[in-house]
């Protein structure tokens, strides 16, 4: 198992997804003799898990069932143990593509957090790219090196635990993009632009705050990064729901030469409806947590 290769079957020590119903996952950590609680029962992992094929129903012991899903980023999303605020996969697959990402690129992060955008990178970049990944906070850049070990990522991957503000990615002129997610944002600019490679390449800062755009867009401007623009990503969810529409009766459809005499009775006209889908927007739209500037720097 690795979250930037398939496997067909569940292994000792791979980290596999129980999926019990849409909006409840979990991940679990197969070992032999071990198990796993779910609301349906038990899951004994050495005759449940180890040597099933991902995708598998498995009985758990009450008799009810679950799924046992193959990892991947967006699963990982929305199953991972919070040690911070996340990104979710709406922004993410944004910054990818925006970024202009592909296999073999190098990439420079702030800060890694809870490492939920850094496993879409990981799996982005492979086979043959590299993640220099930096987080200021030594327990949790701790924590996300041993997830990239155990997730079988490591080798795609550099830990640092340090303050860029301050001492920067430990990187210089390899970058091809440079993702911040940092308080302070402005800050880390030209340590950013120090990072990038010579030809140029991407920059995206996520902020919560409109104030912390404004600083880092003039931040950017004044370290010669062109293309500086602003997006908020929303997610507008459609109630989609079944109606049935009266179709109108336009008589004939080509006139008749002969006019029907008065004694002949007319057909009764067939009064039919479509079935069609449709939906609802919201009557109301949530705000977003942030908002995510891109800029590019020029080739020097």
């Amino acid at each position: 198992m690795s979250f930037v290769e398939y496997s067909d079957f569940i292994q000792d020590g791979d980290v596999a997804i129980v999926y019990l119903s849409h909006d409840n996952m979990m991940p679990v950590k197969v070992q032999q003799g071990a198990q796993t609680q779910t609301r349906y029962g038990v899951i004994r992992h050495s005759t449940d898990l180890i040597g099933k094929r991902y995708g598998s129903k498995v009985t758990c012991s009450k008799g009810g069932w679950v799924h046992v899903l193959h990892p991947t980023p967006e699963l990982w999303t929305v199953t991972l143990p919070h040690r911070t605020q996340i990104l979710y996969t709406t922004d993410i697959a944004t910054i990818t593509m925006m970024l202009d990402l592909k296999p073999g690129s190098v990439v420079c992060e702030s800060g890694t957090g809870s490492g939920s955008l850094s496993h879409a990178i990981l799996r982005t970049i492979a086979p043959t790219g590299h993640l220099h990944t930096v987080e200021f906070h030594q327990k949790r850049a701790e924590a996300v090196a041993e997830e990239f070990k155990e997730h079988r990522v490591d080798h795609l991957v550099t830990v640092r635990n340090q303050d860029v503000c301050k001492d920067g990615f430990g990187v210089a002129g390899v970058a091809d993009a440079v993702f911040l997610d940092i308080p302070s944002p402005w800050e880390a600019v030209r340590h950013a632009k120090t990072a990038m490679k010579k030809h140029g390449g991407r920059v995206c800062s996520f902020s919560p705050c409109i104030e912390q755009v404004q600083k880092t867009c003039e931040a950017l401007a004044d370290h010669g990064f062109e293309e500086i623009n602003t997006l908020e990503i929303l997610l507008r969810v459609h109630d989609v729901r079944t109606v049935s529409l009266p179709l109108p009766d336009f008589g004939s459809d080509a006139p008749s030469e002969k006019q029907p005499d008065s004694s002949e009775k007319l057909p009764a006209p067939k009064h039919t409806a479509a079935t069609i889908k449709t939906t609802t927007p919201p009557r109301e739209i949530p705000g977003h947590t942030g908002y995510l500037t891109f800029a590019t720097k020029p080739r020097t």
